[in-house]
């Protein structure tokens, strides 16, 4: 289904409803270079997973035949230079180009949606051992500081791009997100460690009451 226009949108081109994964691939496409679907999924890993996700071999040539019936891109066949069987490539067309600059500049922007899988766990610390989450917490902290370091070689990479200007900033800003993810896993294991001496205080309290109350 198309996108309909709105008031004063006349000359604003309709875009089929496709889903994110459909623009993300064709974004891929829009810095102008002739991929194969196996540069796609590389390009994906190193930029869109740090932010989004990066869509599977099957997701990518998925989408590719659905922006080439819809005539959004074009491939063709090339020979490859280690003698291997040849390989086929993409590339965005003008129309392509017009509907994924529509989206950018006009699709609604979903807002964030958090699902922290260590935070859950936390949620449910009662029926943990305190070792157990310091276990979680331990290897979420170790995960962000890889990612962080991963993005920070990507930037690195990037700068030498022109065409990935923004892109470069995305990795930029997620670098400062796993960082963060990765100081506030330090925060929440120096919590637990407040929360364990509070609770021993507390016991030692209670025991004290206790002993004092005797005949």
């Amino acid at each position: 289904m198309a996108d309909k226009k709105t008031a004063g949108q006349e000359d604003v081109p309709e875009i089929p409803g496709f889903p994110a994964t459909s623009w993300a691939v064709l974004g891929l496409l829009s810095f102008g270079e002739e991929l194969s679907g196996y540069d796609l999924k590389k390009w994906s890993d190193w930029s869109l997973r740090f932010f989004y996700w990066s869509p599977s071999f099957s997701q990518i040539y998925s989408e590719l035949k659905r922006l080439e019936k819809a005539g959004y891109a074009t491939s063709r066949m090339v020979a490859q230079e280690t003698g291997s069987r040849d390989k086929r490539v993409y590339r965005i067309t003008d129309e392509g180009m017009t509907a994924v600059r529509t989206w950018a500049r006009t699709a609604p922007v979903d807002p964030p949606v958090l699902k922290h899988g260590p935070m859950l766990r936390l949620w449910l610390g009662h029926l943990l051992e305190p070792e157990q989450m310091r276990e979680v917490l331990g290897r979420h902290r170790e995960f962000a500081e890889t990612m962080r370091l991963r993005a920070e070689v990507d930037v690195e990479g990037a700068k030498a791009e022109e065409a990935w200007a923004y892109p470069t900033l995305t990795l930029k800003w997620a670098e400062r997100y796993y960082a963060s993810e990765r100081d506030l896993a330090d925060a929440m294991l120096a919590d637990i460690e407040e929360l364990e001496k509070e609770r021993a205080r507390a016991a030692a309290d209670s025991v004290d009451s206790a002993e004092g109350k005797r005949p």
